[in-house]
């Protein structure tokens, strides 16, 4: 009998993984799967070949983000499924988990159907303090920049940024920099097969005179173990997650994995918490953090590729 086969889906930039997952197609190959790597929009791969494919150092995929939901839509064996891969590939789902009640960090939304001028989006920024402009579809951290609101040249390159993306049909998000990520950095928490595994510590990535620009940032992380407020926090998310799949598309999904990005609230702040992301498609699982996690993530593999 022949091993199970497993694809890794990776990009042209990647073709073998992203150096955070150089060690997975070894740690699949000591469980009994025969690992496979495959860049996404290869049009030589068979992936009636794949065996369970699953999705990894995807970084461009908001460059052709139909391209990709298409493609995704083709897998029959996908992890995770190609409807969450969807939902979660444009930010606007923050919108989603806000109307679950969820703790989001207060966001204005710039539409390119607004058609808005220079100075209607000099308007929606905020009037103090250093505020993010981001796309809602971007992979990687790629066109996010922190900005200063009283500074005339940091609005003035905040405003060129946003209007960038506006004019290229891309929604912009603006968001007030929530000063608790400069103190206490980010908090990832790791779901695989939906049971909590780990949590890793990420120091802050936007330094003040950070801008957007087509590149991927480098997050700098280290594995700690979670508390138990911190899991009390991940699960009260993982759950309402999970209803929103349920309400959408009329069943539970057991995704393979699941990271849940948070920051602690600021001393004036009414919620414990905020939800900062969460991702289902390619976001690091920082599998080079411990050796554990690489050994649960393929475990995990391993589990889904038996069934």
């Amino acid at each position: 009998m022949s091993d199970p086969i497993v694809t890794l889906v990776t990009s042209q930039n990647f073709p073998r993984l992203d150096a955070d997952e150089a060690g997975l197609p070894d740690a699949l190959r000591d469980r009994g799967i025969e690992p496979r790597i495959a860049v996404w929009n290869d049009p030589s791969v068979n992936w009636d070949e794949a065996g369970t494919v699953v999705v990894r150092s995807v970084r461009d995929y908001a460059k052709d983000r139909r391209g990709f939901i298409e493609w995704a839509e083709s897998i029959p064996r996908l992890l995770n499924s190609a409807n969450v891969m969807k939902w979660n590939t444009d930010k606007h789902y923050l919108q989603d988990l806000a109307v679950l009640g969820m703790p989001t960090i207060e966001t204005t939304w710039l539409e390119p159907s607004q058609n808005l001028s220079r100075n209607q989006v000099h308007t929606r920024f905020p009037a103090v303090g250093d505020f993010v402009v981001k796309p809602a579809i971007s992979s990687g951290g790629r066109g996010t920049g922190r900005y200063t609101s009283t500074d005339a040249i940091s609005r003035m390159r905040a405003i060129t940024d946003a209007i960038h993306h506006l004019e290229r049909g891309r929604s912009v998000m603006v968001q007030r920099y929530h000063e608790e990520v400069d103190r206490s950095g980010e908090v990832s928490l790791i779901y695989l097969n939906g049971l909590p595994s780990y949590k890793v510590e990420k120091e802050p990535m936007l330094h003040p005179r950070f801008e957007g620009g087509d590149v991927v940032h480098e997050e700098i992380a280290r594995s700690s173990d979670a508390t138990e407020q911190e899991w009390r926090w991940g699960e009260r998310i993982r759950q309402s997650l999970h209803s929103y799949i349920k309400e959408q598309s009329g069943r539970d999904e057991l995704l393979l994995f699941n990271r849940v990005d948070i920051v602690r609230g600021g001393p004036n702040d009414n919620e414990e918490f905020y939800v900062m992301e969460i991702s289902l498609i390619d976001g690091s699982l920082y599998l080079s953090a411990d050796e554990d996690n690489l050994a649960k993530f393929a475990d995990a593999i391993a589990v889904r590729a038996s069934w």
